[in-house]
């Protein structure tokens, strides 16, 4: 147990072993830390393994900036048949043919289906349908009618080919689901595919060479090493510009209250800033370098701290 879980604030990047849910995670990270307040930045299927962010603390408030995430995946595709899950835990729901796959025509569809396209999520998954979640209904057999989202895959890579498996690597925007994308490469091709492995390797800036197993984290409880397992607030959207604070200004943006940039501090300007999404958040730090709040702007030079950390 932590001597001051009220202080502790971060985020946890785990390797989420199959088998767990996202919240089966959760649930086991607030018993190891005793801690109540722990979420996550975007939900794991219970097959998947990989990075899963836990927020302790003040970063559950930072799941916002999170919702629409890059994420990367490895991963493999079988094909042969389609499921009703779209992925190996589900029932077939065509009858078993021997693919034939080949590698110019994987790789010319795979290009198909790289940038902005339109994808149907599951009918298992946790989209509400009618106030109900679509897994609710699909599991009783229910008629299940998702509309077609816009979502973006910026890289779609075919790594290899083993018997009826295509083995990938994918990195797509939040809110994509990989188990639909295996489908849909699957109806292209004309026999049927399903996801059969999943392994997210990152989300934004959180990567797997820096996730623990729950294993470890335990370890690290009992050692009283966590601190080396935590991302700092600070290092949150390491995108976003810093701003530094002092005497009066910090205690206004304490506050919540509205404040305008300095000429030479506005954001936006320069090459360094335009390239990124930076532009519309801005980190406030006080004079110890330590966060306070996250301003988005409002208009001109204009700046609101929408999250203010006590």
């Amino acid at each position: 147990m932590l001597s001051t879980p009220e202080e502790f604030s971060g985020v946890l990047i785990i390797d989420k072993p199959a088998g767990l849910t996202s919240h089966d995670v959760v649930a086991k990270a607030r018993k190891l830390l005793g801690v109540r307040q722990v979420g996550h930045f975007g939900t794991l299927d219970p097959f998947a393994t990989g990075v899963l962010p836990l927020s302790v603390g003040k970063a559950t408030r930072f799941a916002q900036f999170y919702l629409k995430s890059r994420k990367a995946y490895d991963g493999a595709m079988r094909f042969g048949y389609a499921t009703d899950t779209y992925d190996a835990t589900g029932k077939p729901t065509s009858d078993p043919v021997i693919p034939q796959l080949d590698w110019a025509k994987l790789e010319r569809i795979f290009q198909e289906f790289t940038g902005r396209v339109m994808q149907t999520p599951p009918a298992f998954s946790a989209k509400h349908v009618a106030g109900r979640r679509a897994y609710e209904l699909a599991r009783r057999q229910k008629p299940v009618q998702l509309n077609p989202v816009e979502v973006e895959i910026y890289a779609l890579e075919l790594l290899g080919i083993e018997g009826d498996r295509v083995h990938f690597a994918v990195e797509c925007s939040g809110g994509t689901y990989v188990r639909a994308l295996a489908h849909d490469i699957g109806q292209k091709v004309g026999c049927g595919a399903h996801l059969a492995q999943l392994r997210r390797t990152a989300v934004a800036e959180f990567k797997e060479d820096r996730a623990v197993t729950l294993e470890q984290l335990e370890s690290a409880v009992q050692e009283g090493k966590l601190e080396g397992c935590r991302v700092p607030l600070e290092a949150l959207l390491p995108d976003c510009p810093e701003l530094v604070v002092r005497g009066r200004e910090e205690v206004s943006v304490r506050h919540g209250h509205t404040f305008e940039l300095a000429q030479v501090l506005r954001p936006g300007r320069g090459a360094a800033h335009a390239r990124t999404s930076a532009v519309s958040l801005l980190k406030i730090l006080n004079p110890e370098h330590r966060l306070i709040a996250v301003a988005r702007h409002v208009s001109g030079s204009i700046y609101h701290p929408d999250l203010v950390l006590a």
